[in-house]
């Protein structure tokens, strides 16, 4: 993955970045396809979408991610249309042929959601879910008929609940992938909590990421 700009505060891709990236290489995309990236982040995913020739929306609630995601497409010189904040209200009334999403999704002893700083691209709520469910809900309206989902998220949110939500709203939905990486220091530094809420076991140091494939029926 080329070198990005990843002001403070903004989401470094990792693993989860690298998993998604090759899901969308091995998704077909046809050129003008309407992409949107739900966080775009440093628009990592984004400039791969543009690089194989989609027309693509990214969103981000973060000021920062969205400066970030400009001078990357600025220095790597792929057009993409970057917007500021919700990304259901600004994609309201538009439909797409692809939607990437790597949300927060750690769980956090917090409920509420952090509404400033870098704990934003990863706390989401005590199950890990809050974004992720609303994805579920809102991706049947966000795509065309036989559009795609490609979302990436933790094996400790509970895969098959999002595979549920999914088909619960209409999608036929699937696991493609899963991949073990290390536990980074959010996760270490959460340990007790998490073996508390039974999300993690004593000795585990590995976390399981999924990737969820959902196409609209």
């Amino acid at each position: 993955m080329p070198r990005l700009i990843a002001l403070p505060g903004v989401y470094r891709p990792q693993a989860d970045t690298l998993l998604l990236a090759d899901a969308l290489a091995r998704e077909p995309l046809r050129p003008g396809a309407e992409v949107i990236e739900i966080g775009t982040g440093t628009g990592a995913l984004a400039l791969r979408a543009a690089a194989r020739g989609a027309e693509v929306t990214a969103v981000d609630i973060a000021w920062p991610a969205v400066l970030a995601a400009r001078l990357n497409g600025w220095r790597q010189r792929r057009r993409l249309r970057i917007l500021h904040g919700d990304f259901a209200t600004r994609t309201r009334g538009r439909r797409f042929d692809l939607v990437l999403a790597n949300p927060p999704y750690v769980p956090c002893p917090d409920a509420r959601l952090p509404t400033r700083g870098g704990r934003r691209a990863w706390d989401a709520g005590t199950d890990g879910r809050a974004l992720i469910d609303r994805i579920c809900a809102t991706a049947p309206a966000l795509l065309r008929p036989g559009g795609v989902l490609l979302m990436v998220h933790s094996g400790m949110c509970g895969a098959q609940e999002t595979l549920r939500l999914l088909s619960r709203h209409g999608m036929s939905a699937r696991v493609t992938e899963r991949a073990s990486v290390p536990w980074g220091p959010v996760l270490r530094s959460r340990r007790v909590w998490l073996q508390e809420q039974g999300l993690a076991e004593d000795g585990d140091d590995q976390e399981e990421l999924v990737i969820v494939r959902a196409q609209s029926l």
